[in-house]
């Protein structure tokens, strides 16, 4: 999903300052002569040769929402699926009826405006999409894409098996190069690492009032739009950073950011602040369904959805100080949830614990059909917390289980 592009965010940072350059396209060859020619471009802007050519290919709107279900299908099958999905309900993150598949492929449906795809090494454009702006916007991300994809294996990259956290710290380096160095391509006098720190963070109110044309994006839950927002403009910000501190680097292999506290705070990054990764131990007391991990970016999402926080401020600060994060979802029916995190220091778990706390006390206000307890407690010496919720007679209240912190 995330190496779709969606017109809304590329229209936000670049606004209309290439309008003028635009040349008409009206044949799969136009817009084949229209990418070549800014291939050289991209390889000026970002250092990088293109290995071969990369192939041009328009598709019809069917044909796109096709590969949509495609990659969808491929990226979560049915069971893993099921497993996320049931996992996000429990945490309040989206409701109980939500259909997530086809709200993912309807929101992606409405808003790709073309995609790079590593299997055919091929850049495709929808068929009408005939803007010729629209179209060298799309071209010069995608060509960021099609650029890495001769250096790195970006499925293997993108395709890690229940890393949640890592992923999505992995698409923020892949989406915030494209978003970032798209700008330069198609206009070359800019120079956006030079820009004042989080400026395409702050672009997300702009993007707002534009994506609120958009029907199915306007009735995703919050969750969903900010989780699709944040590789494009939070990891944008990463990579500016990074193009400021490490000249003539990229943030590959060793170097990729393993956790989305290290995108939204490069300082962490900078002092190998690695993410501590938690494993469950001991007895199982039931059917294990699904297990993951959130990540700061999502935990402070959370918080922001639980305690309907307008500002979006609460949420992120309560997140700070994060460590690692597990959770486990349990039982015939998928309906209890353990989930244990480790934080840097005492004052960042008591401060998460207390928010947490009152999230929940909100969350299951009134419910007798739930119980829940939030603990703080110490995990092989890393101060830490969890949050058990499930039904009153499930089986694992007799014996929770454990965690251990992974060597």
């Amino acid at each position: 999903m995330g190496r779709l592009t969606r017109v809304g965010i590329v229209v936000v940072v670049l606004g209309g300052g290439c309008r003028e350059r635009a040349q008409v396209v009206q044949s799969e060859t136009a817009v084949r002569e229209l990418v070549h020619r800014l291939e050289t471009q991209a390889e000026q802007v970002t250092g990088l040769r293109f290995k071969h050519p990369v192939a041009v290919r328009l598709r019809t709107r069917d044909q796109v929402r096709a590969y949509i279900v495609h990659k969808f299908d491929q990226d979560l099958p049915p069971r893993e699926l099921a497993g996320a999905e049931s996992a996000y309900r429990l945490f309040g993150l989206i409701p109980d009826s939500l259909d997530l598949r086809q709200t993912i492929v309807d929101l992606l449906s409405e808003q790709v405006a073309g995609y790079y795809d590593p299997d055919s090494t091929a850049l495709f454009i929808p068929i009408d999409q005939g803007d010729p702006t629209k179209v060298r916007q799309v071209a010069s991300h995608e060509l960021v894409h099609a650029l890495q994809d001769q250096y790195l294996a970006l499925d293997s990259i993108i395709n890690q098996h229940r890393q949640n956290d890592r992923r999505s710290a992995a698409q923020a380096v892949l989406e915030g190069q494209a978003t970032f160095y798209q700008i330069s391509i198609l206009m070359p006098e800019q120079h956006p690492e030079s820009w004042p720190e989080h400026w395409f963070w702050r672009q997300r109110a702009v993007m707002a009032q534009l994506q609120s044309e958009m029907p199915v994006f306007t009735r995703a839950p919050l969750w969903l739009r900010e989780t699709l927002i944040f590789p494009y403009l939070g990891g944008a910000d990463f990579v500016a950073w990074f193009v400021r501190t490490h000249p003539k680097q990229e943030p590959y292999g060793a170097a990729m950011p393993a956790s989305t506290e290290q995108i939204l705070h490069p300082e962490r990054y900078a002092a190998g602040d690695a993410p501590v990764a938690l494993s469950f131990a001991g007895s199982t007391p039931d059917v294990v369904r699904y297990e993951d991990g959130l990540g700061e970016f999502e935990i402070g999402v959370l918080f922001n959805v639980l305690l309907r926080d307008s500002t979006e401020e609460r949420g992120p600060v309560a997140a700070q100080g994060w460590g690692g994060d597990r959770y486990r979802v349990y039982g015939a029916h998928a309906d209890a949830l353990v989930w244990y995190s480790v934080w840097d220091d005492a004052a960042a778990r008591d401060r998460f614990a207390w928010t947490l706390t009152s999230a929940w006390a909100a969350r299951r206000a009134g419910t007798a059909t739930r119980r829940y307890r939030v603990d703080a407690l110490t995990i092989d010496g890393r101060p830490g917390v969890r949050l058990v919720d499930a039904p009153p007679m499930w089986a694992g209240w007799k014996s929770l289980p454990g965690v251990r912190i992974a060597k």
